[in-house]
């Protein structure tokens, strides 16, 4: 934490701190060769094929100007809801977000688009904007997400498939809940219903929304279906973006490949080495026993599998808040995991409620970034937003909570698909 406050970049954070820790307990060679070893190792891995396609499909799909058909595909099923644009948001938001996998893209993208629309149609400034920080991050749980193939690979071979299905349910159920409470303050104070814009038929509206979001369709159907792997579905959602982009909406050319293809390769350069680094620091954790100690100290406060959950939420939500998801992922499951599994938890279940708390974390003040992006993209002072915010963190934080303490909620279509 100390070099994170300095400005030191996370992964170089990590590579020192964990030499630093091997360093008192070991010779300087044994410790230099040991942790290269372990970094290269832990990115020679086939699962991690999965991230750089991911990655590169997500920034074509970005790249393709698929926001403003995403929000007219939106506004079909608000329709003349009460607070049908705060609906609409959440929807796109959760869309945007799964196909780029960027909360703060989804939050820009489509809240850049509908904010200030709903500002001119009479909603407040603070709602509209509440509206979209709390829903920005839902697609971060909804696949593809590289969050769960990360900690698949963390955690020992969580499986991937049973990560994104049981990522469906917690962004629906996410979702759902900004929704109803949308609904609900948007009838409250009595905001304008808004009708569908007719210059744009249902059936052009189709034609240029659903084939982007058939991507969703397709990762989902292929992997229930056992036609292909969730690695393999990597490599096919390139295939389909690169379709659409290319042959179908032409909003990209083959002069703009390179330019992706170079955006790609820095920005799983960069996860690659947050992995190995962090494989650096499991080896210094484990060879000196940090987890096992913590885990005795939190087992020797209660074995009450209840307050452990509390406690491990409380710290996650804590995390989240100052770190991104990417490397808290990495820093904190190989602490907790073996609590959990201790006390019966599945690591399926771990990853998708604690995956949850750190996004919820990036929305949460004081240092949450997804908050300042929101309140950056409405023009509105950050602390104006604290309160605006109260009612959807609840909500928020039930939905965390239920999904907890009641894995069924979430568990069940991974079971179903074996």
């Amino acid at each position: 934490m100390v070099l994170l406050a300095l400005g030191m970049p996370i992964a170089i954070s990590i590579a020192v701190s964990s030499m630093s820790t091997l360093l008192l307990v070991i010779p300087f060679d044994v410790a230099v060769f040991s942790s290269a070893q372990k970094m290269v190792g832990s990115i020679n891995s086939f699962s991690l094929v999965a991230i750089p396609f991911f990655v590169f499909s997500g920034i074509i799909m970005n790249n393709g100007g698929i926001a403003q058909k995403l929000v007219d595909f939106a506004m079909l099923f608000a329709g003349r809801i009460p607070g049908a644009l705060a609906i609409t948001n959440v929807i796109g938001n959760a869309l945007f977000g799964s196909i780029s996998s960027s909360a703060i893209a989804a939050s820009t993208a489509i809240g850049g688009v509908l904010v200030p629309q709903q500002v001119k149609e009479g909603y407040d400034k603070e709602y509209a904007a509440a509206v979209n920080i709390a829903s920005a991050p839902t697609g971060m749980v909804i696949p593809p997400s590289t969050a769960f193939i990360m900690y698949s690979l963390i955690a020992g071979g969580a499986s991937i498939s049973s990560l994104f299905l049981g990522g469906y349910v917690v962004g629906v159920l996410w979702s759902a809940a900004i929704i109803i409470l949308a609904v609900f303050l948007a009838k409250k104070r009595n905001y304008p219903v808004i009708a569908r814009d007719t210059s744009k038929s249902v059936g052009k509206i189709l034609m240029d929304s659903v084939p982007s979001l058939f991507l969703i369709f397709i990762i989902i159907g292929g992997i229930m279906t056992g036609l292909f792997t969730a690695i393999e579905a990597s490599a096919v959602s390139v295939v389909y973006a690169l379709f659409l982009a290319l042959f179908y909406y032409k909003t990209v050319t083959w002069k703009d490949l390179p330019r992706m293809v170079v955006q790609t390769v820095e920005m799983s350069g960069t996860i690659m080495f947050l992995l190995a680094t962090s494989s650096m620091m499991s080896f210094a954790m484990a060879f000196t026993g940090i987890p096992q100690a913590i885990s005795s100290g939190i087992l020797g406060l209660t074995d009450n599998p209840y307050l452990i959950l509390f406690m491990i939420n409380l710290v996650l939500l804590v995390v989240g808040m100052f770190m991104d998801v990417a490397p808290a992922i990495l820093i904190f499951t190989p602490i907790f995991l073996p609590i959990v599994t201790q006390i019966g938890i599945d690591p399926v279940h771990y990853g998708l409620f604690s995956i949850m708390n750190l996004c919820v974390g990036s929305i949460t003040p004081p240092v949450g970034t997804g908050l300042y992006v929101g309140a950056s993209v409405a023009n509105v002072k950050v602390e104006k937003m604290f309160k605006p915010m109260i009612p959807f963190y609840i909500v928020i934080l039930l939905v965390l909570f239920a999904i907890t303490y009641f894995p069924q909620l979430i568990m069940w279509l991974p079971n179903m698909a074996g």
